[in-house]
This record gives C-alpha cells, sequence and structure tokens, in this order.
C-alpha cells in the first residue's frame, strides 16, 4: 500500500478528515490498532493545518466537552512538545540519563520486522509501506528498542522520524524519552497480554510474554541481540531550477513544517518551498516522506521549491521582503510569523498536566443545545 493512497495530499480530502472526526468514539478507542483516530497528524506536522484549526473544529460539533477532553488533550500534546523544543535541549536527556542503554545501534530484527510479535512486525512493514503507525505502537516499538533490547532513544527516534510522514523532532523524540524514563518517572512496558488486548491478537509465548514485575531483570532476548545501524542516508535533490523572484512582491517562505497554503493567501507575492541540506543531514528523511511533502506543497498557489541553504537563497530574494512561520529549527533573517496554538501558554512545564492546567483556564466551550 502507497503512502499516497493511504494519505492524500489534496486539501478537501484533510477537509474531509476534519469534518470526520468522532471525540466520543475517539476517547473509547484511540489506544486499540482499529480505533477512532483522527489521522490527522501528517497534514499536522507538516503544517498544512494547526492544532488550533482542529480544536476550533470541535467546538462546533455540539458536544459536551467531557466527550472532547481526551481528543483536545492528545492534540495539545503536540503543543506541549513543542514549547519543550522552544525552551530546552531535546536532543539529550531532559529529566535524567537513561538507564542501562547499551548500545546506539538498532535491533535487526526490528529494522527487518522481524521480532516475532506479530502486530508489531505489522506495524513496522506498515510504517516502511505508508509513513504510519499508530500512536499506541510507537510506545511498543520505543519500549522494545530501549527498554528490553536497551537501545539509545536517540537511535530509535532518529529510525522512526526517518520514515514518518507526520514526523515531527519534537512529538518523536520527547516521547522515545519519555517511554525510556529520560523525560518521565520511569519506563514504559508493555507486555504481550496488553499488546494482545489492544490489537486483537493472540501471540503467545514470546519475549514479551511475561508479567510485569519481570521486565527489570529481563535480559536481552536473543532475537534482539543483533544489532546493525538504520540505513538513514538523507535524500534531498542536490538540483534546483532557476528562480524567478519578483523583488517588487513580498516572498513567503515554506519549509517541510510549514506547507500551510492559507500562509499569506490572497497576496500576490513569491513563494518559495525551501529544503534546506543541512536540516535535513541533521534529521533525515526517506524518499516517501519528502515526496509526501513536496506533494502537499503543490496546494500553494505558484510554489517554487529551492533546493539550498537560507545563505544561498537570499541571493536570490535581493530586496523582496521575506515572510516566514516560527520554528525551533529555522535561522532565517526576515519577517517571523507566529505559528497558530491552540492556547496562549508558553514556557517549559515539567509536566503535560501543569501545562494542560493552565491550558483549561482559557478554555471557554459553547453551550450545547
Amino acid at each position: 500500500m502507497s503512502s499516497s493512497n493511504t494519505f492524500s495530499t489534496d486539501l478537501e480530502h484533510v477537509e474531509q478528515k476534519i469534518k470526520a472526526i468522532d471525540p466520543d468514539g475517539y476517547a473509547r478507542s484511540r489506544n486499540f490498532l482499529d480505533g477512532s483516530v483522527t489521522r490527522l497528524s501528517p497534514y499536522i506536522s507538516r503544517g498544512v493545518i494547526s492544532t488550533k484549526q482542529v480544536f476550533q473544529h470541535i467546538k462546533t460539533l455540539n458536544l459536551p466537552y467531557a466527550k472532547c477532553e481526551k481528543l483536545i488533550q492528545e492534540l495539545a500534546w503536540r503543543d506541549y512538545w513543542q514549547q519543550i523544543w522552544l525552551h530546552k535541549d531535546i536532543n539529550n536527556p531532559l529529566k535524567r540519563p537513561q538507564e542501562g542503554a547499551v548500545s546506539d545501534q538498532m535491533p535487526l530484527a526490528v529494522l527487518e520486522a522481524n521480532t516475532g510479535i506479530s502486530a508489531v512486525d505489522e506495524a513496522i512493514k506498515e510504517l516502511y509501506e505508508t509513513g504510519y503507525m499508530h500512536n499506541h505502537m510507537r510506545m511498543y516499538v520505543a519500549s522494545i528498542v530501549c527498554n528490553v533490547a536497551k537501545i539509545d532513544f536517540m537511535t530509535g527516534a532518529r529510525w522512526m522520524y526517518y520514515h514518518l510522514l507526520d514526523a515531527d523532532w519534537a512529538s518523536n523524540v520527547l516521547s522515545w524519552q519519555w517511554v525510556c524514563g529520560a523525560n518521565a518517572n520511569k519506563k514504559y512496558y508493555a507486555n504481550q497480554e496488553n499488546i494482545n488486548k489492544y490489537c486483537k491478537t493472540n501471540d503467545q509465548g514470546t519475549f514479551l510474554d511475561v508479567p510485569y514485575q519481570a521486565f527489570e531483570r529481563l535480559e536481552i532476548p536473543e532475537v534482539l541481540l543483533e544489532r546493525k545501524a538504520p540505513d538513514l542516508n538523507p535524500v534531498i535533490p542536490n538540483t534546483t531550477k532557476q528562480l524567478e523572484i519578483d523583488e517588487d512582491k513580498p516572498t513567503f517562505l515554506y519549509n517541510f513544517y510549514n506547507l500551510d497554503a492559507e500562509f499569506g493567501a490572497g497576496l500576490s507575492a513569491n513563494r518559495i518551498f525551501l529544503i534546506e541540506p543541512s536540516v535535513f543531514e541533521c534529521l533525515p528523511i526517506s524518499a516517501s516522506v519528502l515526496e509526501f511533502s513536496l506533494a502537499l506543497s503543490k496546494n500553494i498557489k505558484d510554489i517554487q521549491v529551492f533546493y539550498g541553504e537560507f545563505s544561498a537563497l537570499q541571493k536570490h530574494l535581493k530586496s523582496s521582503e521575506l515572510h516566514y512561520k516560527a520554528h525551533p529549527l529555522n535561522n532565517y533573517k526576515g519577517i517571523e510569523h507566529q505559528r497558530d496554538f491552540m492556547f496562549d501558554v508558553q514556557g517549559y512545564f515539567p509536566s503535560f498536566f501543569g501545562y494542560f492546567k493552565c491550558c483549561k483556564k482559557q478554555i471557554e466551550w459553547p453551550e450545547v443545545q
């Protein structure tokens, strides 16, 4: 199955996905692999839509807040991770070193989707084929890699980021930190019984078929001992078409984290999708993820693609006024526009619930008719 069949890049399709949101169903079933999840994350991560936009739609559904809070919380987690990225070095453990890591190479069985845990293996194959992995499954995989195979969290986070259509470095690496205990009070484990329940499988006798109290003293299973560095070569082309710049018009700059067709819409302007090799050498993405982002960029009227560093782009812009949206990876000069977060709550909060407590004070919920 190709990613294009799973995640359309047509904006009307994205709008239909927003309209199909079922907050109550999401709250009841989101942890199940076949649960009522939104599948909006690739569009949020690429900046096509915002968490605020989805939140505003939820408020129009004429549902009591209690039925919507779980989905609102999950959207807020994305903003929370972004706030941490703005204020902390997220490439290092936030709260404590990862305990027990013995390697920075991935278990070969994970890379080859051959762990013997059927739901996990199928999910890894799906990740490779479509760029998607269910959020609960990401926790299962991270737990196997970090806490059972005892691999450094950065290795697993970079591998998963490389393949995800919804690649968001903050959400990804901080979730891996949370699973391995570097950004939490304890490690996250899931045993086979848990996986069977939420994946509706019936695996028995796997290395996870143990009681929870056995995990802390569990030896690395033999199937996870063979290791290999994942192939995460950046796939960024080194050629670009000649830009056509009208210096009398402003220039709106887009990138991997901002492909919002509404950014500066209606204005006569130059529009450039900047793909900087240095960004993707640091955080590589697969060819299919790049292809997905390029397809999304075509929704932006008169978009031009520039492969190169911002300093090289500046030579083409000359006197054109430059506009761009804020993001931690940006190193641009021009007029910075803030992103659309759900709430006006900024700064570093050690816990999500401390952050969300402040967010809830800003929620004005419409009366249900």
